[in-house]
């Protein structure tokens, strides 16, 4: 059957497993350095607590089977290791059976972390890994001619993936039509980068330049990648460029990398730059053929979901229709904030409160707190506890059901809580007295800038917690 199989792709299929297999790595070492504070037994939200309410119909993990933090570990580190073998080449090594046994071990592995993350887990970067992951076990390995039916799936996740974007920007926020939203968003984004500062001075016409452009790239490009060669590589590139663009202009975890990744997998390398596809052996296995068609036929069904979706005046963001987190919908940024608020954790270890009282401010690694430290590069690695953090400031409904035990452990100086930190102003003891205050955050102006180094203004807003303390033991 040669309408099944797309031999010219397989340099395509070659960096997409290669990129995903590094986007992976990446998504298990931040589970396995974070999770003991954010979930772990004693963490902020347990896992333990959360299993014990929510059934396995709902959220499939291994972790129903068997829950502790050595265990999580185990799985994380595992996840490491395997994604890193997979990277070196490992999956292109074995049989086919085998190759899929191996992404099929990663996606298990990570759709059970996903699904005991909670809040801390519920982005929409989780569940496009999920998908991708899914749909990876299928695509074959250097044994196997690249499958043209997986190879449209990974298209039609691109095209939802960018045009469920553009859509709730249209739908959205009045100032992505009247284009007009990057003159806020550079500043107000969840986890600014090095480059945002310059991003946000560049002049307005230009601002409305990258709007412009954002609406193309999302809302037309997309319908390129069912196009023929050479006009779905085009897109491809397109989607590419567009992306590299984000990655430059702040911290959106693997969201970009992997939509990077996912356009790879479009582009005909070989009629771009002439390396002869290799020798395949003659036909895949028919048991491959059939779970192919299977899985295709899977993700038509499931497919009704997200397009009603799309087509609804009421679209969602980054929705999943079922617990395994397939055919998914995406979307990013509906409404932009016009200011940057931030919850400023601070600390003291007076024996009592007076209006003299030194109070000394907790330190986090991406999000800003200290003014004059520039924003730092963050992503692909993803920094849960500091976009939470973000969301905190923008109502006090999002710090739901975790700031208060986050106050609790800075009061008791938890270690596993400490390392999510940048600093910690109270090394030797715990602190008697924890705050926090909400600031409004402002870039600041050119001349501000050569002559106090700062990056941002900041300006007391109001009390957001006021001063507790561990009540004493009797």
């Amino acid at each position: 059957m040669e309408w099944f199989v797309a031999p010219e792709y397989w340099l395509g299929r070659l960096v997409f497993q290669r990129g995903l297999a590094a986007i992976y790595l990446i998504a298990f070492l931040a589970a396995a350095n974070q999770f003991r504070a954010l979930i772990g037994e004693t963490g902020l939200t347990p896992v333990p607590a959360y299993l014990r309410a929510v059934p396995f119909r709902r959220a499939p993990s291994v972790f129903h089977l068997h829950y502790t933090d050595r265990f999580f570990a185990a799985v994380a580190w595992s996840g490491v290791a395997l994604s890193a073998a997979v990277l070196a080449g490992l999956a292109d090594l074995v049989p086919l059976w085998s190759s899929m046994l191996l992404w099929g071990a990663l996606w298990v592995s990570y759709l059970s972390i996903v699904n005991v993350g909670q809040v801390w887990y519920g982005f929409g970067w989780e569940s496009l890994l999920c998908e991708a992951g899914f749909l990876t076990i299928f695509l074959g390995n250097a044994q196997t001619t690249p499958p043209v039916l997986v190879l449209w799936m990974l298209r039609w996740l691109l095209f939802r993936l960018e045009f469920g974007a553009g859509l709730i920007k249209l739908r959205g926020d009045s100032c992505w039509r009247n284009l007009t939203c990057l003159y806020y968003h550079h500043e107000t984004q969840p986890m600014p980068g090095p480059l945002s500062w310059y991003f946000h001075r560049l002049p307005k016409p230009l601002h409305r330049v990258e709007v412009a452009a954002n609406h193309f790239a999302q809302l037309v490009v997309p319908f390129g990648l069912f196009a023929p060669q050479p006009y779905a590589g085009v897109a491809a590139v397109v989607v590419i460029v567009t992306q590299l663009w984000l990655i430059l202009s702040g911290n959106f975890s693997w969201l970009n990398w992997l939509a990077v990744v996912l356009a790879t997998s479009v582009v005909d390398w070989p009629a771009m730059f002439g390396p002869a596809p290799p020798r395949f052996p003659s036909a895949p296995p028919l048991w491959y053929d059939a779970l192919v068609v299977a899985i295709t036929a899977l993700v038509i069904a499931l497919s009704y979901w997200p397009v009603r979706n799309m087509l609804s005046r009421r679209q969602r963001m980054n929705a999943s229709f079922n617990p395994f987190h397939l055919v998914n919908t995406y979307g990013a940024f509906g409404s932009i904030g016009r200011a940057r608020y931030e919850v400023v954790i601070q600390g003291t270890d007076d024996p009592e409160i007076k209006p003299d009282t030194e109070w000394k401010d907790y330190g986090f690694k991406g999000k800003p707190s200290d003014p004059s430290r520039r924003p730092p590069q963050v992503a692909p690695y993803h920094l849960r506890l500091d976009w939470l953090m973000w969301f905190a400031g923008l109502s006090p409904m999002y710090a739901e059901p975790w700031f208060i035990p986050l106050v609790v452990k800075l009061l008791e100086n938890d270690r596993a809580t400490l390392r999510l930190l940048r600093s910690n102003p109270f090394p030797h003891s715990p602190p008697t007295f924890v705050r926090a205050r909400l600031y409004r955050y402002s870039f600041t102006g050119r001349r501000e800038r050569r002559e106090t180094h700062a990056w941002w203004d900041r300006a007391l807003i109001r009390e957001y917690l006021p001063p507790v303390q561990l009540k004493p033991t009797p």
